[in-house]
């Protein structure tokens, strides 16, 4: 499974922390950026990350800005992302195996690194449940497909 990381400035520095973790646990990490600490915008790195997760639905995310919310809306506005804004491992947990989601949102400014990095093993060590939680997952797939009345 690649993990693939992106951040924008505010995040940059714990997506390098996260990222160089990932990678000395053995974990396939591919980092789309940025690259410098000027000030970037983060929608362009939350597309970034659903670009590259549509061509790899098997591939997890790990996204960051500088509380976690703008790029975690940016990247939910891809019927084939399920970015959750976590601030603890259980949530991140949870956020697995009740709604399988493939992309893990921080913020940089509101959680503590090691924090971050249990939240981070929960996340890609914890497999999805599906059962009754499959046809929750589904239904997400779909909204913004019909009209609302």
């Amino acid at each position: 499974m690649t993990i693939y990381f992106t951040s924008d400035h505010a995040g940059m520095s714990l997506r390098q922390t996260l990222l160089s973790y990932v990678t000395q646990a053995g974990h396939d990490v591919v980092d789309l950026g940025p690259e410098e600490t000027t000030s970037v915008d983060y929608p362009d790195f939350g597309i970034k990350l659903a670009m590259a997760l549509q061509q790899n639905r098997a591939g997890r995310g790990i996204a960051i800005c500088g509380s976690g919310v703008g790029i975690s809306i940016a990247l939910n506005r891809f019927s084939w992302v399920r970015a959750a804004l976590v601030n603890q491992p259980e949530a991140a947990e949870l956020a697995r195996q009740h709604n399988d989601a493939n992309v893990l949102a921080l913020g940089e400014r509101l959680i503590a690194v090691e924090t971050a990095k249990e939240s981070v093993n929960k996340f890609l060590s914890t497999k999805f449940e599906g059962g009754r939680h499959q046809r929750r997952v589904d239904k997400l797939s779909q909204i913004g497909k019909t009209t609302a009345n």
